[in-house]
This record gives structure tokens, sequence and C-alpha cells, in this order.
């Protein structure tokens, strides 16, 4: 699970916020069948970045960066 190194309710509640926002913007431009593997590997990134955000906003859109660069 990706979050599970999340401890703190706020953080958790942040990553969650923010992976919505940013699969919400990335989710149009994949290909079909990929939804379940890109979302999974999207909340992973998302995961990595929560320390380094400044809020969900932020998060959101290092999260979509961070993704891009690796496809």
């Amino acid at each position: 699970m990706p979050f599970s190194s999340l401890t703190d309710p706020i953080d958790l509640a942040r990553a969650e916020a923010a992976l919505e926002r940013a699969w919400a913007e990335l989710k149009p431009s994949l290909p079909q069948g990929a939804d379940e593997r890109e979302r999974n590997n999207l909340a992973y990134i998302v995961a990595s970045l929560v320390p380094l955000a400044l809020d969900e906003d932020d998060l959101a859109q290092r999260a979509i960066d961070r993704f891009r660069e690796k496809a």
C-alpha cells in the first residue's frame, strides 16, 4: 500500500487529496487499460513527495511533474 508509511493523519489526508487531483489531470492522457497500474505508480510518487510539499496543490503538481518525467 503506497500510503502505509504515512502515520500522520494530516499527511495521509494531504496525500489522498493530492492523488485525486493529480490523477484527474493525468488519467485522460494515459492509454486505456493502464489505469490501475499507473494510478498505483502515481500513489507511490505522491507518498514519496509528502515531506517536500507545502500543501495539497504543491504535492499534486510535484507528483504530476515526477510522473511525467518517468513516462
